[in-house]
């Protein structure tokens, strides 16, 4: 599994956190930034790392902002990336479970490491159940091509 990594100035501490975490865990990720507390836009790697998804560089993605809130809706405007925001363990796991998220989003200044960390491992290990819920899924699908003009 490859991960792709973004975030703003807001999550940049905790994208430092989430690598070596990740490092830990051997899981292999690619950080599209930024890469520092330089004050950036959130909307320009959330474009960048969600890309990357779509276009199969990576597997999933872990997006932090300060709040998660921001990267999450901007994340969640590229055609195939279901982005959850998540701040516990049980949102994480339903997050994949019935929703298949493919990017995690956290709040860096709302989060602590081992919270977030314990809700990382939780998103990575949890598989997506399908059933039920796939059919939900393709109802999203289903919708974003509507609306997007099948781009």
């Amino acid at each position: 599994m490859k991960i792709a990594l973004a975030c703003d100035h807001g999550g940049f501490h905790l994208k430092e956190v989430i690598k070596s975490f990740l490092e830990e865990l051997s899981i292999e990720y690619v950080d599209y930034g930024t890469y520092s507390e330089e004050s950036v836009d959130y909307p320009d790697f959330a474009y960048r790392a969600a890309k990357a998804i779509v276009e199969g560089e990576a597997d999933r993605g872990i997006f932090i902002c300060g709040t998660g809130i921001g990267i999450s809706i901007a994340a969640n405007k590229v055609k195939g990336i279901r982005a959850a925001l998540c701040y516990n363990v049980y949102a994480a796991e339903m997050s994949r479970r019935h929703n298949d998220a493919n990017v995690l989003c956290l709040g860096g200044r709302v989060l602590g490491s081992e919270l977030a960390k314990r809700i990382v491992k939780a998103w990575l290990e949890t598989p997506f159940e399908g059933g039920r819920h796939k059919r939900r899924i393709d109802k999203i699908s289903k919708i974003e091509n509507d609306e997007c003009g099948g781009r």
